[in-house]
């Protein structure tokens, strides 16, 4: 599949067949094959059944419902997991967002190489009060994060899906996806400019609230990206510092007291702000300390993104004969060592010994005994068969040719006799 379309829903019920229409009306105009993905993020106007209405019609449209609203990050994170085409588009349903960008933005993946491309709405139709925040808070991301993105808000976006399939999103962190990506190893990040049609329908789903909570999420992304595997080394260092500045004072306070007979120490502000630096310096010491043990504890400690593997689906005696091929010199010492095995693996097996024949001569009288053979008749019964059993070999020798002649001259001589 070439594009998985991802647009969350939050009582957007009057914009969602148009939507719909429109994405269409793009994709077969294409020839791009499609999925749209739209999550129900807890809508009470309605909108989830006309998602199921759409799905039947369209068989590329297809949706999931949450039981209450998690918000947008929930929405994207689940719709990251359910898609499955080659590049994933991103995109609001209150048809502000214009299909008609789908194609290029997949050009630019696809083509182009970039993991991310991001949306820039360079001519908005928002009102004033909008357009200046949001102006001094991409201001602050860009120069916070080295990303340089001029809206980092935009929710036209695409994402390889390599992108989308090792990233987890959560909170209010939609807006710092791009941050999230190059943190994770994506770094090929980039940003179109794109149509932003007026609002429609409804109103808007958020309020001045979303800056503050997006500072805070901001803090949260750059800790996270630098120091979750190694808290030690933020808690740490600031605690040091800070035990360092205080033993300080205490030892400035020492001095005086012991060589320059100095009086009402404790009365100075100075003395209390070394102890309280050399407790709170001692704090977020132990704090790190506890951080880096739960890290180092947890199951993604050694969870790690591979792009690229080479050599581990070959056969161990293919790389031996290439590398025989490739050093002809070391094909004759190969052959001898190969012989030595050989020999030394034929001394190791174990011969079998050999039986001796049974030697008659020394058995005793015993074997004058009966050997029976049984066999049976016709009615049942067995029938013996007993064959005596020599005593000596000689009785089945051949006479020798003398022993022939002296009993031929013994028969001879009674006849002559008589």
């Amino acid at each position: 599949m070439d594009i998985s379309i991802i647009v969350p829903v939050f009582n957007e019920i009057e914009s969602l067949r148009d939507l719909s229409i429109w994405i269409s009306n793009v994709m077969r105009g294409k020839g791009l094959t499609y999925e749209v993905i739209m999550i129900d993020d807890g809508s009470t106007d309605g909108s989830w059944n006309e998602i199921e209405i759409l799905s039947k019609k369209n068989y590329n449209i297809k949706g999931a419902r949450f039981r209450r609203n998690y918000g947008k990050s929930a929405a994207l994170n689940k719709g990251f997991e359910l898609c499955k085409g080659d590049v994933v588009i991103t995109m609001d349903a209150d048809l502000q967002d214009s299909p008609e960008e789908i194609p290029e933005l997949y050009r630019l993946i696809e083509e182009e190489k970039y993991d991310i491309v991001s949306g820039w709405k360079k001519k908005r139709h928002d009102p004033l009060n909008k357009r200046i925040p949001s102006k001094l808070y991409n201001m602050v991301v860009r120069r916070f994060t080295g990303i340089k993105l001029h809206d980092f808000n935009c929710g036209l976006k695409a994402y390889r899906q390599d992108v989308v399939k090792s990233i987890e999103v959560f909170g209010e962190m939609h807006r710092y996806i791009p941050v999230i990506a190059k943190a994770a190893g994506f770094k090929k990040i980039t940003e179109k400019v794109v149509s932003h049609q007026s609002r429609k329908f409804g109103t808007s789903k958020y309020g001045a609230e979303r800056y503050i909570k997006g500072f805070l999420d901001l803090v949260t992304i750059t800790f996270m990206a630098k120091y979750v595997k190694r808290p030690m080394h933020f808690f740490g260092l600031l605690g040091t510092l800070m035990f360092l500045i205080g033993f300080g004072i205490m030892i400035y306070f020492t001095i005086g007291k012991f060589v320059y007979d100095m009086y009402n120490m404790t009365e100075r502000p100075l003395f209390f702000f070394g102890v309280v630096t050399m407790i709170l310096g001692t704090q977020l010491f132990v704090g790190g300390f506890l951080a880096e043990m739960i890290s180092r504890s947890g199951e993604d400690r050694n969870n790690y993104l591979v792009s690229h593997t080479t050599g581990f689906s070959k056969r161990p005696q293919q790389n031996q004969n290439r590398q025989r091929k490739a050093n002809p010199r070391n094909q004759k010492s190969a052959a001898d060592t190969n012989k030595k095995e050989e020999n030394s693996n034929t001394t190791n097996k174990r011969v079998a010994p050999r039986r001796k024949p049974a030697n008659n001569s020394k058995k005793n009288n015993n074997n004058n005994k009966d050997i029976t053979n049984q066999s049976e008749n016709k009615n049942g019964e067995n029938n013996e068969v007993r064959k005596p059993k020599p005593q000596n070999r000689q009785q089945y020798r051949r006479p020798k040719a003398k022993q022939v002649e002296k009993q031929q001259n013994d028969i001879q001589q009674p006849e002559s006799s008589q």
